[in-house]
């Protein structure tokens, strides 16, 4: 800041005790200088001194029209409206607690902010027993999928979750449903999967015996490409895969070792798609390895996963949902929205990873997108 003659004079001012003449000053600079909005923090720090609240919170909007994410004249205004016993303290306390820098803070910004923290999480806990009591008859008529709906829908107005979207890196087609996890109901022959469980899982030792069997790095790519989601995996052996069907090209030395799973596959609508589709695979996660945050290729496919070796602990976020892999449970999901993983264990940890049309396209609209991906050369995977 500056060193203005108002600015100068009102430090003198402070300097003196003239608490009165120094909020003048600098509220006359701070109208002067509405680039500085910070000025208006010092006029602020002032009124509260004075024990000025009303005075201190008007000096506070003047700033923060200027810079509305300011951590300080938020934390600021936070503080004041919980003193003052204003019901907006709770959320003020919110917005100042989402703009916290990174790192270390000063001793009493840090004390300021766990009291902030304190408060904030005591407002929300109230605020979501009271939508919890209003929203308790409709909750009570609701299948198991609307009761998830429902509890997300709160979650996110109490922004303890937020909204994830689909966004594919290559190929978007307009209006399908968007969940992370699609209910089973959708895919009658998610049971026949299950009670494959044990036959997949014998096939994957047959191929992992097998001297030919091809165990590759999941992701593959030239240094080049601007694919920065995946740099720490690229060509990583922490995370393998063995190919049964990659990108529409049957692995035959992996995939004559399983014939069964590949009966198995036959079933279910997974895409053909020339050069991009069906894909079907092992994946296998070494001990202490995380898949970092990513999403994929195209919406117009869903990822289902059977897991197969599960050591505790490993588990899966899409958007703002965690589940753990449990053996034998198979989920669909949707691999364009963000998505992580995590095998915190100390040993391995093997799904069976396969694609499925999404339900939503009719089979004009599948011969459409088929149609288009192959033409482009498959070239991204499906």
């Amino acid at each position: 800041m500056g060193t203005s003659p108002q600015v100068s004079e009102a430090e003198r001012a402070i300097a003196s005790g003239d608490l009165a003449r120094a909020a003048g000053l600098l509220r006359q600079a701070a109208e002067e200088r509405p680039n500085e909005p910070q000025l208006w923090m010092k006029v602020a720090a002032i009124h509260r001194g004075m024990g000025q609240p009303k005075a201190a919170l008007e000096a506070l909007h003047r700033g923060l029209a200027a810079a509305p994410l300011d951590f300080t004249m938020l934390l600021m205004r936070a503080s004041l409206l919980q003193r003052s016993g204003d019901p907006q303290a709770g959320e003020a306390w919110g917005h100042a607690l989402a703009q916290k820098p990174s790192g270390e803070l000063p001793a009493q910004v840090a004390a300021a902010v766990a009291e902030g923290e304190r408060h904030h999480e005591a407002w929300l806990e109230a605020r979501d027993i009271r939508m919890k009591q209003a929203m308790a008859a409709a909750e009570e008529r609701a299948d198991e999928e609307e009761r998830g709906r429902i509890r997300r829908f709160r979650s996110n107005v109490l922004r303890k979750t937020r909204p994830f979207h689909s966004e594919p890196t290559h190929f978007h087609y307009p209006g399908l449903t968007e969940r992370e996890f699609h209910p089973r109901e959708l895919f009658p022959w998610i049971e026949d999967v299950e009670a494959a469980t044990g036959m997949v899982a014998e096939e994957l030792r047959a191929v992992m015996a097998a001297q030919r069997a091809e165990l590759v790095p999941y992701i593959q790519y030239e240094d080049h490409m601007p694919l920065d989601q995946w740099r720490s995996l690229n060509r990583n052996p922490d995370w393998t895969a063995i190919h049964l069907w990659q990108n529409g090209r049957r692995v035959d030395a992996n995939a004559d070792c399983c014939p069964g799973t590949l009966d198995l596959l036959a079933r279910f609508p997974q895409p053909q798609v020339r050069g991009a589709g069906p894909n079907a695979m092992f994946s296998l996660l070494a001990p202490n390895t995380s898949i970092p945050p990513h999403v994929g290729v195209a919406n117009t496919r869903l990822v289902c996963h059977l897991p197969l070796v599960v050591p505790e602990g490993c588990w899966f976020r899409v958007g703002a949902e965690t589940r753990e892999w449990k053996v034998g449970e198979a989920f669909v999901f949707d691999d364009t929205i963000e998505h992580e993983a995590m095998n915190p264990s100390g040993e391995l940890r093997v799904v069976f990873i396969f694609d499925i049309w999404h339900p939503d396209l009719s089979e004009v609209e599948r011969d459409a997108v088929a149609a288009l991906i192959g033409a482009d050369g498959g070239s991204a995977g499906l």
